[in-house]
């Protein structure tokens, strides 16, 4: 599985991509929100683990660019955030909200559920 990690906080990034990869799944990072849509397009991820306070553009402001411009297949996208108010209402085109710290074994558990998704 393809997963793109974007957070602004680099050991958040670095620490999600090595987990990934321990659990055999091909990640790469991006830290803010202006380049987020670019690397979505270039890398061609899965599963987007995005958090939603971004630098530049917010997360909500990024995945509806990906909505928008995205054909083809849809990556699932995972929104964090540690603003527990930004994961209430409507999901506004996250598959799923998190609030952090997220637990190892519910992140694995919900990048299993998207496999099913992006399959």
């Amino acid at each position: 599985m393809r997963v793109l990690v974007v957070d602004d906080n680099g050991d958040i990034v670095a620490t999600t991509i090595a987990l990934l990869r321990r659990a055999g799944h091909d990640a790469k990072g991006c830290d803010n929100g202006t380049d987020v849509y670019d690397c979505v397009r270039e890398y061609d991820p899965d599963v987007v683990l995005l958090d939603i306070n971004l630098p530049g553009q917010n997360g909500f402001e990024v995945v509806r660019q990906i909505r928008t411009n995205i054909g083809g297949k849809r990556p699932v996208i995972i929104g964090i955030t540690a603003s527990p108010e930004n994961v209430l209402g409507k999901p506004r085109g996250f598959d799923y909200r998190l609030i952090k710290p997220v637990e190892a074994n519910t992140l694995m558990a919900l990048i299993a559920t998207a496999r099913s998704f992006a399959s």
